[in-house]
């Protein structure tokens, strides 16, 4: 345990900063570092951790309640290229207008999208209603 003058004194003698790690404990905890070095390193490192991190993209899918066959072969093929590639698919069922009544319909549409999509993504969230759109969340399988 050095005194704090004497401290300041050897840094200052070195060219360099004192600084304090940790001020709660008692006594503080200080350093004799460069603190532009100092900054740069602690810089870098969130840096790093921040390149690390996972961005979670999510594409999304629209049907109509009156969705053709064909419509939904097309749209189910992008659905499974992007939980390929990695992606959360976010598939809804939009409707206008009178549409609404057809609920049961899009449930139905967004059920048979599921168990076709089924090996390739998690279904997340089973179909809701929320407003005018049925919604329903698939995440990626995790590659083996």
């Amino acid at each position: 345990m050095v005194p704090i003058r004497e401290a300041i004194a050897m840094a200052s003698e070195l060219g360099l900063d004192l600084v304090e790690i940790s001020p709660s404990a008692t006594p503080p905890v200080c350093k004799i570092i460069d603190y532009k070095k100092f900054l740069y390193e602690q810089k870098k490192k969130q840096k790093e951790l921040k390149a690390r991190q996972s961005k979670v993209v999510v594409k999304e899918i629209r049907f109509g309640p009156n969705t053709d066959d064909h419509d939904f072969v097309f749209k189910l093929n992008h659905a499974i290229k992007f939980l390929k590639d990695g992606f959360k698919v976010k598939a809804y069922v939009f409707f206008k207008g009178r549409t609404i009544v057809f609920k049961e319909r899009g449930e139905i549409l967004l059920l048979r999208f599921a168990q076709d999509v089924e090996e390739y993504g998690i279904i997340e969230q089973l179909p809701k209603l929320e407003g005018k759109r049925m919604i329903m969340m698939i995440n990626p399988r995790k590659k083996k």
